[in-house]
């Protein structure tokens, strides 16, 4: 009786292997398990300002009337939000960046701010400001429309805008919902937008080497795809699965049966 029952799982193990799915839907499955590991992460970068970014710009001095001039724009709290919920305080006021890199700022004028990082554009408004206010100015500059967008094999595709300006592609992963079943990790399209070109690259979420691409941190306006498998495959995995769900039904009748008879 014991080899029967042996034969019999085995059989069943062996067939629903074969029926199962061969592709890997793990994320970075080559990294070896219970091995902690510490690597020096050298690809995320500052993004540059670039035409059509909407900046908050706060400007704080001791002098109360200057602080009043200076403030025209918004600088919202940090928090991160999604365009499938309604929030009517996403964007209010702040600079548009021109084609040519230009904001128009009050007293100050035109400023170029475009190519810049965060942190350079907060020197250079000091350095114009100092111009007419005694001290030290205290600038805070930050996106107001930085975002990214998730589409494709994806439980919930959105565009998301996050104050942070940090972001990687698990993270936007995530808010989206996460890939289904059927999205390729080993074929996500990134597509940016960088110095007037549209560039294409493709990633493998199945791969660590992938954690130091220069596209897994997502900068401005980044587009991922998760692209779905083909329909053939998507069809033999639906029949695949009504097949199983047949076997499992008749090998838990099969086995009841056994077990009533013999017992």
């Amino acid at each position: 009786m014991t080899k029967m029952y042996k034969s019999f799982y085995l059989i069943i193990f062996v067939f629903l292997f074969s029926c199962g799915s061969s592709r890997n839907l793990v994320y970075f499955s080559d990294l070896q398990e219970n091995n902690d590991q510490s690597t020096k992460i050298l690809n995320a970068v500052d993004p540059k300002i670039q035409p059509d970014d909407l900046l908050g710009i706060s400007v704080s001095t001791l002098n109360p009337e200057s602080n009043a001039l200076f403030n025209s724009g918004i600088l919202l709290p940090p928090t991160v939000t999604n365009t499938n919920n309604t929030n009517t305080n996403l964007v209010k006021d702040g600079y548009l960046v021109d084609k040519n890199g230009f904001i128009s700022y009050p007293v100050l004028g035109q400023v170029k701010l475009g190519g810049l990082s965060k942190e350079e554009a907060t020197k250079k408004m000091i350095a114009e400001l100092k111009r007419y206010i005694k001290g030290e100015p205290i600038v805070n500059i930050r996106y107001l429309n930085f975002k990214v967008t998730v589409i494709g094999e994806v439980n919930r595709p959105s565009t998301i805008t996050v104050p942070t300006e940090k972001i990687n592609v698990l993270e936007a992963l995530g808010m989206a919902g996460d890939m289904t079943v059927y999205g390729k990790r080993e074929n996500v399209l990134i597509i940016r937008e960088k110095e007037g070109k549209r560039n294409i690259t493709r990633i493998n979420l199945n791969t660590k080497e992938t954690l130091n691409s220069p596209y897994f941190y997502l900068q401005q306006n980044d587009v991922v795809y998760v692209e779905p498998v083909v329909g053939k495959y998507r069809a033999t995995q639906a029949n695949t699965n009504r097949n199983l769900s047949t076997i499992l039904v008749g090998a838990t009748s099969l086995l009841t049966l056994i077990i009533t008879r013999f017992f």
